[in-house]
């Protein structure tokens, strides 16, 4: 097994086994989460904190709780969040920070809040109109806000010297993922999904700088890498960038013929398509880089760059055969999103497939016929 398998396998638990090691290791350190998709990580680390991303507890816990605090039409990644929260799984983290979404996750926001008075919950304002004069100068100032607060909440100063040390570590480490993207829409064959995800997934729980030296180990590993092409096709994943599907359902795509070639998984860890500038104002810079160098997203509202043109632009340039929307259950952002992308879609030609899933799923019998369906009527075609 993979160095970074049994990584993910053992620190990505209810226990948050790489957290406390952390803080084990910071005598008084404070860990941030974060909801998915995007938070300033940059600035949570500049203030000698720990980022933590989380995506909800999959399959390993059952909700008892937080039903009573939502809806039967809520996306079970708030409901397995919040029910971590009451079971006391989210014990090693002192602050919480949520982002602009969806209605859900703002509402997961104030229950938290409301649930959980002793922890620093706080809820990031992103701009809607990235067009306007004025979106920069507003993020850079929540930005700052923000950052009051987890001086706060982490008893220091944050220097702007510290916030540009922070961006370059995570400009690196973007910039290495995305060698490791590039490497596969190249040779899928030597970089399966199922090993790429779990790789960058561990990222949301790891200081950032053990997590470089793991990227760079696998980067190596997957370039020395030998194994045969088989006859599969190769995809684009659409649509699993908030709630991430369960590991077996991405191991049964390889098995039913298909080469991820892109996806929006864990989105946040490959936010900007760029470097961030580390001159000038850090802050300014990366709200400026929010707007103008982020990947498009079904939750970032930017009509300079229709999100339906950066999906065909994704197709082709990964050279993909077909799109496929892998959707959360009552996922409202994936599903507005999804008319519109299969209008382009269809205008260009190219095959897609819907399905739908949830992070507690186990069974995928229906899933595998209709992926296997879909395979072969493109390789028969």
């Amino acid at each position: 097994m993979p160095l970074f398998e049994r990584t993910f396998d053992t620190r990505t638990g209810l226990r948050f086994l790489s957290v406390r090691e952390w803080k084990e290791a910071h005598p008084g350190g404070k860990a941030i989460a974060y909801f998915p998709v995007y938070a300033p990580v940059e600035l949570i680390h500049a203030g000698g904190m720990l980022p933590a991303g989380l995506s909800g507890a999959g399959d390993r816990l059952d909700i008892q709780h937080a039903d009573a605090r939502f809806g039967s039409f809520i996306c079970s990644i708030v409901k397995t969040t919040l029910e971590m929260g009451l079971t006391g799984h989210l014990e090693p983290f002192d602050g919480f920070l949520f982002s602009t979404i969806c209605d859900s996750a703002r509402n997961l926001c104030f229950v938290m809040k409301r649930n959980f008075p002793g922890m620093y919950v706080d809820f990031l304002h992103l701009p809607h109109n990235p067009s306007s004069p004025a979106a920069a100068q507003f993020l850079a100032e929540e930005y700052r806000r923000i950052l009051s607060e987890l001086e706060r909440v982490g008893h220091c100063k944050v220097h702007e010297d510290a916030i540009r040390s922070s961006i370059a570590l995570y400009n690196r480490s973007r910039a290495l993922i995305r060698k490791l993207y590039t490497l596969r829409a190249q040779n899928p064959e030597r970089v399966p999904t199922s090993e790429l995800y779990q790789l960058i997934r561990v990222g949301n729980f790891l200081p950032v700088e053990e997590h470089i030296t793991q990227l760079e180990q696998a980067l190596a590993q997957f370039h020395s890498c030998t194994a045969r092409r088989r006859d599969s096709i190769r995809i684009v994943v659409e649509g699993s960038f908030c709630e991430q599907p369960p590991l077996p359902l991405l191991r049964l795509l390889e098995e039913a013929g298909c080469y991820i070639v892109d996806d929006d998984f864990v989105i946040g860890q490959s936010w900007f398509e760029s470097d961030v500038p580390t001159d000038g104002d850090p802050v300014l810079a990366l709200a400026s880089s929010y707007l103008d160098r982020s990947v498009y997203s079904s939750v970032r509202h930017d009509f300079r760059k229709p999100r339906w043109d950066g999906l065909v632009d994704k197709v082709r340039r990964s050279r993909a055969d077909a799109v496929l929307f892998l959707i959360a259950k009552f996922c409202e952002p994936a599903y507005f999103d999804y008319v519109p992308h299969k209008q382009e879609l269809e205008r260009a030609g190219i095959p897609h497939l819907q399905l739908e899933f949830e992070e507690k799923s186990f069974t995928f019998d229906r899933l595998r016929t209709e992926i296997e369906t879909f395979v072969e009527s493109l390789v028969f075609d």
